[in-house]
């Protein structure tokens, strides 16, 4: 934390009762700042210190612990609440005059966009501290981006004009599905500003990695990224990690490939039909009935009667690179005219080459399966809370840089919190840690 000497310090209570202050207390406490602070404060050397360093950045983090959505909104209640001052640090003698300017924050905003990679490097660090404390974090990992909207409408036309953001763009999302009565629906969301991607933990709702980009960005390649920059920075979690799930927007031959080639974790990545119209089957290689679909269903077909039966599948063969799939006369006892002329035998093995997007370690027509993707609602409750409680909706921020240092204040505040509440409480309670109230 940014130690402030003489502060107020607050006796523990149980971590549901804990009020305001209290709650900003615990994140100062666990925040991995003092890097950060003895680069600023190096960085001011000599220069006028009016408002502290330390003073500045513990109100940036009160500005998100207490949901406000802009500085000046921050500033008003800075100005009303002379002990959220005093847990700040900010000189109490001086009275309303301790408070900084909107210039001021707009200069220290400046000045910590130009050492945000310190800010990454304390997500990082609070990361591994969460692994400490929870040990089996990561082992199941979720993918998803979150739009960002900018405050500004459309790019400024002048150069010296704040009020225009000439970083953002457009981003389109298309979703679309069929309802049980056979209707499609498509929905299309459009939005003006960035894309956060997160990887997120699926047990604990936590984020691990994330990255900002413009809001045009194709989700596949940041994945790419995304999974590179998670393997060197927590490769003790890669190497740990299981299953690693996405929506069908990340459905990519490669990342499948890639996940299990050279991490070992299983992808739980939903499917496109990519064939061609009409096309619902294909033919296994090297067998004579048996068939899949783009779903990575597996079924036979009788010889006689063309009847085609799912098969059941019999687990993934690690050592061979193949999926079992038993005969589904002999593995659920019915009757079949064609079992003895047939080649299916007991049981079939069909490689992973045989189609790697449709094929995968965990069989993508397994309750397994199944039950990993439902996991993938952890992410979209994590995107929930970032834009509500953590007011990334609303926000205030035009630029990259500044929509990005945003985003670091913000997941390092959720994982600060995560922390202090593992430690201060019981870990049995790791599941309510990301709630802010």
């Amino acid at each position: 934390m940014a130690i402030i000497a003489e502060r107020l310090l607050f006796g523990w209570k149980d971590v549901e009762e804990l009020g305001d202050l209290q709650r900003l207390d615990l994140v100062l406490k666990y925040l991995p700042d003092e890097e950060l602070m003895e680069e600023l404060e190096g960085h001011r050397d000599r220069g006028r210190n009016d408002y502290p360093v330390r003073a500045m950045w513990n109100s940036l983090v009160a500005g998100v612990v207490f949901e406000h959505r802009s500085i000046a909104s921050l500033r008003r209640e800075l100005r009303r609440n002379g002990q959220l001052r005093q847990v700040c640090g900010f000189d109490l003698l001086k009275g309303l005059a301790a408070v900084p300017s909107s210039w001021n924050y707009t200069r220290f905003l400046r000045l910590l966009i130009s050492h945000d990679w310190l800010v990454e490097r304390m997500f990082h660090r609070l990361v591994e501290r969460c692994r400490e404390v929870l040990p089996d974090l990561g082992r199941i990992l979720m993918i998803d981006g979150t739009a960002v909207s900018s405050y500004a409408r459309k790019r400024g036309k002048r150069e010296a004009d704040g009020r225009g953001d000439r970083d953002a763009d457009w981003g389109v999302h298309e979703y679309s599905g069929v309802h049980g009565d056979g209707r499609v629906w498509q929905t299309v969301k459009r939005w003006f500003g960035y894309t956060l991607h997160l990887v997120v933990d699926a047990v604990y709702e936590l984020p691990v990695g994330f990255k900002v980009t413009k809001a045009s960005r194709n989700e596949m390649p940041v994945a790419h990224e995304m999974l590179e920059e998670l393997s060197e920075e927590h490769g003790q979690m890669v190497e740990g990690c299981e299953y690693l799930g996405g929506d069908r927007g990340y459905d990519d031959g490669k990342l499948v490939r890639r996940l299990w080639d050279e991490y070992g974790i299983k992808p739980v990545i939903d499917v496109r039909d990519c064939w061609q119209d009409g096309e619902e089957s294909r033919l296994v290689s090297g067998e004579e009935n048996v068939v899949y679909d783009y779903r990575g269903e597996v079924s036979c077909v009788c010889l006689r009667t063309g009847e085609e039966r799912r098969m059941a599948y019999g687990g993934f063969e690690k050592s061979r690179g193949t999926l079992k799939y038993r005969c589904p006369a002999r593995h659920y006892g019915f009757d079949c005219q064609s079992m003895e002329e047939c080649g299916v035998g007991r049981a079939v093995r069909i490689r992973l080459e045989e189609d790697r997007r449709v094929f995968t370690p965990l069989a993508r027509d397994s309750y397994l399966w199944r039950r990993i993707y439902a996991k993938r609602t952890a992410v979209e409750r994590v995107n929930s809370r970032l834009g509500g409680p953590f007011c990334l909706e609303g926000h205030f921020f035009r630029g990259f840089s500044k929509v990005r240092l945003k985003c670091s204040l913000v997941l390092c505040v959720m994982l600060a919190l995560a922390v202090g509440r593992v430690i201060e409480k019981r870990g049995d309670l790791a599941r309510s840690l990301v709630k802010t109230a």
